[in-house]
């Protein structure tokens, strides 16, 4: 296969990844075709996480990537059928639409947020919709938008994002942010250890599931897949879309908590202090306000490891504001880099998959992996931080794919089949191999919020 980016760097900077070698890659180099390297970021990402599991149980050479289960896992999504049924993907109010001066990019697949779209722009139908934006600019439509606690970005050329203020924080520092523990810090011995079973290493580990969406349930889905217990919390009120809960909740349990509840709080912090690992995907300052901040969490517990997701990164004007895969693809760059003619005129494009979500997810598998690594020698944990702004400046960094490089045909995906309370599910596995053996999932997402607030051991 041809050099695949090694997304590996800051990680390496833990003794227990310093000389590990890099996870092998079968497959093909090129299948989606276009001009930034996505299945670079995808293969990458991947094998990052396989070299971390690696270290981690001592095994090189043991787990490898998959190119075309690679291909298949980052558009898992797309793959899945529920009772026989395609899931719906965005939401018709979802998706671009034209300005006074541009393009605006919208996100409206929760309830919610497609209400306060509504409210903002004094709609009542998708054709007022249209008519408020076209009276704006993108800029003025986002902005708008984004103080009525809505989601959208405006589309902006490459040259446009990178005169802003947030492509300064976005590209600060390395792809994965390590902070580990003050020397002074308390340590108390792991008590988990891999299991020998190289389909299963992570059975035992506790894993506190606070994520949403696509990158941080799909960090999620990984661990669970390779043994871990995780344990998924969301807050009432806000139920997940079942379609994505389905596609990213295999080998998972499912709670509601609500974290005004003081006798649920309770039960909670019990959880995070017999953690292994806690990974979160909230707006920053979002979980804060219950002690569960990631350096308050380190702070607290040392021995922790804490991986963090943001949209658009822990520092710049957009810290605090909500994203998605498809709003940052709009913001920076590659919606218009992947704009085409059409019969109507020139439209702005998107990815072939939602790579930024699932390369951001595997980043993230990758460092609970190193940390826990890196634990198992000195007895401490650490906290790693990624952002999807973060994953769309690592693959606008890579190499642009020649045009010399083939595309090649991806056989069909290897279709596996379930039971679920969701009804008979059709889906693809995970990327990696385990001794030429693909990894599979063990069991099927359960009812969403049915699980107890309790470790299973």
């Amino acid at each position: 296969m041809e050099t695949i980016p090694d997304l590996t760097g800051e990680l390496r900077t833990l003794k227990a990844l310093s000389d590990a070698q890099p996870a092998a890659c079968e497959g093909p180099r090129r299948w989606w075709g276009g001009s930034l390297d996505v299945e670079g970021l995808a293969l990458g990402s991947v094998r990052a996480a396989a070299t971390a599991l690696e270290a981690l149980t001592g095994s090189a050479g043991r787990y490898s990537v998959a190119a075309h289960r690679t291909a298949a896992s980052f558009d898992s999504l797309q793959h899945l059928r529920i009772a026989g049924r395609k899931p719906q993907g965005f939401a018709p109010m979802s998706g671009f639409r034209p300005t006074g001066d541009g393009w605006i990019r919208l996100h409206a697949n929760y309830p919610h947020h497609a209400a306060r779209l509504m409210e903002t722009l004094s709609a009542s139908t998708a054709h007022d919709v249209d008519r408020v934006l076209l009276s704006m600019t993108s800029v003025e439509a986002e902005q708008a938008i984004i103080a009525g606690q809505g989601a959208a970005a405006a589309v902006r050329t490459r040259e446009a994002w990178v005169s802003t203020s947030m492509y300064e924080a976005a590209c600060r520092g390395p792809w994965i942010r390590l902070l580990r523990p003050p020397a002074a810090g308390t340590s108390r011995p792991s008590s988990w250890v891999p299991s020998a079973d190289p389909f299963r290493p992570l059975a035992g580990l506790r894993v506190l599931d606070l994520t949403r969406v696509i990158a941080g349930p799909a960090a999620t889905r990984l661990l669970a897949a390779l043994g871990a217990d995780v344990l998924r919390i969301d807050p009432p009120g806000l139920p997940e879309l079942t379609e994505a809960f389905v596609d990213s909740g295999f080998d998972k349990r499912s709670a509601e908590a609500d974290m005004g509840n003081a006798g649920t709080a309770k039960t909670v912090h019990h959880l995070f202090d017999t953690a292994d690992v806690v990974v979160t995907g909230y707006r920053r300052g979002g979980l804060e306000k219950f002690g569960l901040g990631p350096e308050a969490m380190l702070a607290a517990r040392p021995d922790l490891v804490v991986v963090t997701l943001t949209a658009w990164g822990s520092a710049g004007p957009w810290q605090g504001q909500r994203g998605f895969d498809s709003l940052v693809q709009a913001a920076c760059g590659i919606a218009e880099r992947y704009g085409s003619l059409h019969d109507d005129g020139w439209r702005p494009g998107a990815l072939p998959v939602q790579a930024l979500d699932h390369a951001t997810g595997y980043g993230m598998a990758a460092a609970a992996l190193a940390l826990l690594a890196e634990r198992l020698r000195t007895g401490t944990g650490g906290l790693a931080e990624l952002s999807l702004a973060g994953t769309a400046e690592e693959l606008f960094r890579m190499t642009p794919a020649g045009s010399a490089s083939r595309v090649s045909e991806l056989p069909e995906p290897e279709y596996l089949e379930t039971d679920s309370p969701y009804g008979p599910l059709r889906f693809v596995g995970p990327p990696l191999m385990v001794d030429a053996v693909p990894l599979r999932y063990g069991r099927a997402p359960v009812q969403y919020g049915t699980s107890s607030l309790a470790w299973q051991r």
